[in-house]
């Protein structure tokens, strides 16, 4: 087996699986005060100042971190609570990117049914337009949500420089990055980023699945600037209800606290990777930086379900693009932002991989995609 959908999901690392395994004997619900509630309380403690450690954040205050059930509920709990804080934020402007993860733009769509005013930035070849964002920018604008990596072709934002622009126009507008894709990938410090809100997850990062968090930053807890979606029992601190799910958030904790992986190979594994590819393929990279381990490949002519599924008979395991989107059997509204025509985005597959590839599986995946493209073509 060859594993090339690592931005869809990692493996489970031995760390994460052996903390699990212990915090499943460590049964008490973190909110009892008795000493079974007070060990298990301990576990997400030391898994919260793991996380925040790996964000570059060691003396961070506990509150500055609320575990979630994953990215997509980090976003929305970004997002709607943001939206949904003050009275005078109604129907105001909110800016981000025609490129977010769907957990972005869904709830975004959602703000426009209620009346707010919501601008997309374009990103032509994965190019985040500042001369778009600086026409949209305003004083009335009050959050601003762009991706540090797209999930489908790799393209690193800037976001360090443009949460920097917004808040020379408007100070008090709230900055969040879905950094889901960049956590344990790129260095994701959101005090040298000037981000306010920082959405992760844990199974990106060799975590379970079912388990994220939401950094929020000491100042926007402080203006309360951000308000729950969740209530009930009021646990995180009242950012969060609902009792946590000790076992997960021992695991996300353990996986973070091996964080940051730096991973040299990749850049060497992408480039023999490239450089080896058949002709009649073709590589879609960004126009700006991108990280190396997420490789977006247009076969002309061959559907990416169709090569999907050749290369799985394979042992050969990629993307057709976003997991999250991938049933919705639609064109990726990425890889048209990106400049692709409808006919080869939909002939577009995704190879995302870490530093582990070796020179014999790099050669058994470009025969396979050769293979494949001389094969299916064929039977156009």
């Amino acid at each position: 087996m060859i594993y090339l959908d690592r931005s869809a999901t990692t493996p489970l690392c031995p760390e994460a699986r052996e903390a699990m395994i212990a915090a499943m004997d460590r049964f008490g619900n973190p909110s009892s005060l008795h000493s079974l509630g007070v060990d298990a309380e301990h576990i997400v403690t030391e898994a919260r100042k793991s996380l925040l450690s790996a964000l570059g954040i060691p003396n961070g205050a506990p509150g500055e971190l609320v575990f979630t059930s994953g990215g997509t509920e980090a976003n929305s709990l970004a997002v709607f609570g943001t939206a949904h804080a003050k009275p005078a934020f109604r129907g105001k402007r909110v800016i981000t990117t025609a490129d977010e993860h769907p957990s972005v733009l869904e709830p975004m769509k959602a703000l426009e049914a209620e009346g707010f005013d919501v601008v997309r930035i374009p990103c032509p070849r994965g190019v985040f337009d500042f001369d778009a964002f600086y026409g949209a920018m305003n004083k009335d604008t009050f959050l601003i949500s762009v991706m540090s990596v797209n999930n489908e072709t790799g393209a690193v934002n800037d976001t360090a420089k443009i949460f920097f622009e917004a808040k020379k126009i408007n100070p008090n507008v709230v900055a969040h990055t879905d950094a889901v894709q960049a956590f344990g990938k790129l260095a994701v410090n959101p005090r040298r980023g000037f981000a306010d809100l920082v959405s992760v997850s844990a199974h990106k990062v060799g975590g379970p699945k079912g388990v994220g968090a939401l950094y929020i930053s000491p100042q926007t807890v402080r203006t309360k600037s951000i308000v729950p979606f969740l209530l009930g029992g009021g646990q995180e601190r009242g950012m969060r209800s609902g009792t946590e799910n000790t076992v997960g958030i021992a695991g996300f904790g353990a996986a973070a606290s091996l964080l940051p992986r730096p991973d040299a190979a990749i850049g060497d594994i992408r480039r023999k990777l490239v450089s080896r590819l058949p002709d009649g393929t073709r590589v879609n990279v960004p126009g700006g930086a991108y990280y190396p381990g997420i490789i977006s490949l247009t076969c002309p002519g061959i559907k990416s379900e169709t090569m999907l599924h050749f290369l799985s008979s394979r042992g050969i395991f990629v993307s057709s693009g976003s997991a999250c989107s991938s049933n919705g059997g639609h064109t990726s509204y990425v890889l048209a932002d990106f400049g692709l025509n409808p006919r080869d985005a939909d002939c577009t597959v995704r190879l995302s991989f870490d530093g582990s590839l070796t020179d014999a599986e790099i050669d058994e995946i470009v025969s396979a995609i050769a293979d494949g493209v001389s094969r299916l073509q064929k039977m156009r």
